[in-house]
Parts: structure tokens; sequence; C-alpha cells
């Protein structure tokens, strides 16, 4: 006689019910776009197109040197257990008198956490601070992932623009709107240099910001994942300013600066009190970030500043090409961007002219302008409304590729024929 499967086991597929709902939350979850665009590009190459990736903000370089040595040596040593959730102890110091001396917050060991990137701060951000139906202000265009870790919380988001007139810089009249009209307003989102656009706030704007919400019921989400990318002068952090290490959580992560995307290391800094819940949140969720990820990326604190800014120097370069020949595309303005590895041209009359949305003269440029070769690159209002009529560049391949990219640009918007056919079958593009 057969015996009854043990209870903790499955039921079989066929007698599983199919009314399982599912929430309206992750029903609504938005992606961001590049790693969707980035799919497409994979699966065009696989098929055999030659496309140019200038999609997602990838470093083309390798990992500094220190932090390869020594997470390989990490393995050797056997530093494959569990760690402090809030991170090595030794890496947090090093964190901590790093901050200090490049960007003057005064931050100790107690003030850093570690986690895997910069991206997760944001969700345990509105995890401490937003309840549902707070206010939380987004400068638009915005990365795409910050409106959906305020959605996870219930938030509002109160979008004010960001505009090329102004450099694409924070308008402290917004931010002092937002704190007398908002019903509820709890938190703001602040991420300069800024992704998409390039923009940077200056010391004057981050002091006047600073002395709006000082002592307010608000909190300050500053994501600096593009600190090492300021192309003239250097990096001004608002958790420098008086008191704001106790409104604000600062973000950080390894990928830009030092090549370290796939390692999935980074840190964020606030007061004791927010970091240890922040410490919590880790040791619920994530347990730990690898001890071998940590070490290899103590190592690039201590040893490769110098290979770091080498690189450094080595995007201004490549930004610079970049500019410099969308400004020869007819019907295109750019700006040279202050910090960041991306350009992000305004093309809005050539979308009006070839009637299409801006994102989809990107996918036209990846799909429909030419069946053996294609740019990957993404539009404006993936990054928001506010960007409608801009395209989003990533410096992310070689210069030559950049320079071939544009020239397919410059081709492409010419190729009314082929545009028409896209959209007839990609409507949704359609202006």
């Amino acid at each position: 006689m057969a015996m009854p499967a043990p209870a903790c086991f499955p039921a079989p597929q066929h007698l599983m019910s199919s009314s399982l709902r599912t929430s309206a939350f992750a029903k609504g979850l938005n992606t961001e776009t590049a790693f969707d665009v980035l799919a497409v590009a994979k699966q065009l190459k696989a098929a055999g197109k030659d496309v140019i990736e200038l999609q997602i903000g990838d470093s083309p370089f390798p990992t500094t040197k220190s932090a390869l040595a020594a997470g390989k040596k990490a393995i050797d040593d056997g530093l494959t257990r569990y760690c402090p959730s809030l991170g090595l102890p030794a890496f947090r110091e090093v964190i901590a008198e790093t901050v200090k001396k490049e960007f003057h917050i005064p931050a100790t060991v107690e003030n850093v956490v570690v986690g895997p990137g910069a991206k997760v701060f944001e969700q345990f951000f509105c995890e401490l601070f937003v309840e549902p139906g707070d206010d939380v202000l987004l400068f638009s265009p915005q990365f795409p992932t910050f409106e959906p870790n305020i959605a996870r919380r219930g938030g509002v988001p109160y979008h004010v623009p960001l505009k090329q007139s102004n450099a694409f810089r924070p308008d402290l009249n917004d931010v002092e709107k937002f704190i007398k009209t908002a019903k509820k307003p709890k938190a703001i989102f602040f991420n300069f240099p800024h992704n998409p656009t390039g923009g940077v706030a200056t010391l004057e704007d981050l002091k006047g910001i600073a002395d709006l919400v000082r002592g307010r019921d608000i909190a300050l989400f500053s994501d600096e994942p593009y600190c090492h990318m300021i192309w003239e002068g250097s990096h001004n952090s608002i958790l420098a300013q008086p008191g704001m290490m106790e409104q604000c959580v600062g973000a950080y992560t390894f990928s830009k600066s030092y090549s370290m995307s796939g390692w999935r290391v980074g840190y964020a800094i606030s007061s004791k009190p927010i970091v240890d819940m922040i410490g919590k949140m880790i040791n619920t969720s994530l347990s730990c970030v690898p001890p071998i990820n940590q070490t290899a990326a103590m190592n690039a604190l201590l040893h490769d500043t110098a290979e770091r800014d080498s690189v450094m120097q080595l995007f201004k370069l490549k930004v610079q090409k970049l500019v410099n020949a969308l400004r020869t595309v007819e019907g295109l303005e750019v700006l040279m961007p202050e910090g960041t590895f991306y350009v992000f041209p305004n093309v809005a009359k050539i979308c009006e002219r070839l009637k299409i949305k801006s994102h989809g003269l990107a996918m036209y440029l990846l799909e429909g302008a030419d069946d053996k070769k294609g740019v990957a690159c993404l539009g404006g209002e993936c990054f928001g409304t506010a960007g409608q009529g801009f395209l989003r560049f990533s410096c992310a391949e070689p210069d030559e590729k950049l320079l071939e990219a544009v020239e397919f640009l410059k081709v492409a918007i010419t190729r009314e024929d082929r545009v028409k056919k896209y959209l007839e079958t990609h409507p949704k593009y359609k202006a």
C-alpha cells in the first residue's frame, strides 16, 4: 500500500489552486528599463546583429588591481562564512576615514553600514521613513527604481522637473513649495551627480536645501554613486552640511569608481540610530554582504586611488568625445554633463519631425533602423515624464564605438521610410 506524501511536500501541479492572488504592488512593479533594453540588445547580438551598447551604466574598464588581488586572496584564505550584518569592522573603519577625507563627512565607524551595492538602500530608506500617504519629492527625470520603492511603502511621489535651461540643477523654490504645499511632506530623493542628466548640485544648492529641511520631520536620501565623476572641481555631499547626518542617508557604490558592478558592494552613511536600524534590515533580509567582496572593496579604497582617478579621467575624455560628436547631429541639442558618464541630448525636434516618442526613437535605433546593425540607448521617458524628448547614452563602449554610434544615428534619422515601417509594427511609440 502506497504511503501518502508528507504534508510538507507541495501538492502536484494539477491539484494546486489557480486562484492564488498576487499583491497590487507586485502586479504594478516596474523595472529599471536599462536592463530590459539590455536583454533585447543581447538577444539581437546572439542572433548576429552588430549592436553598440550604450544603454546601461556599466564600466568598460576592469576592476581595479588591488581589489582583484584581494578578492582572490580572500577566497584562498577561506573568508567564506557569515560576517556582521553591518559589515566587516575594518572595512567600515576604512570607509569612515575615506568619506571624512574626500567629502568632509564627519563619519566614524558607527555611521557606516555595508550593503550589496547602493540600490538596496533606497528600499531600506523608504522602510525607515515612509508611511502610506506620505509625500516624497523626486527630481524628475529620476532614477527609475526610486518610484517603485516609494510605492512599496504606499508613499506618494511628488515630481518636480529638472530643466536643461538650468543645467539640470535642483531648484530650491521647488523644495520650498514641496515643504509648504504637499499634504504630508516626509522625504526627498536626491541624486547628484544626476542620473540620467549629468547635472550636478552646487555647494550653494546643498546649503540651501539643508537649510530648508534642517529640523523638520523630512528625511533625505542622497544617492551618490557618481561621487568621483565630477568633471570640474570635486564632489560635495549634503551629509557634510551641519545636522544633515541626523536627517540623511547617503548611498555609495564601488560599481562606477572601481569598476566593481558585478561584485555588488556599496555602503550607506547616516547617524548611528539610523545605521543600526538598517543593519537590522540587512540582518532580516540579506544576512550580510559576502566578506570576500568586502575585502576586495576595502583594498580598492586603501590602494587603488591613483588607478581610480586615472580611469575617471578616461571617462571624462569619453564623455567629451561623445558630446562633441553629438553636436554635429542636425536637430539635436546637448549639454556637456558636469558629472556622471551619461550624455542626455535633447532630441525633441527630431522626434517631432519623425512623429515618434523619444523611447520609440531609442528602440528604433536598436531594432528598426538597420537589419544588421543597431545602437542601444534609452529614451528619456524611461526616467519619468520630464525626460520626454531626450535620449540617454552611456559611455560604456570603446571610444571608436561611441563615434560609430553617432554616425549611425545621423543616418538612421534620415530613413523616414524605416521609421514609418517601425511605427506600423510598434504603434505604442507613435507621438
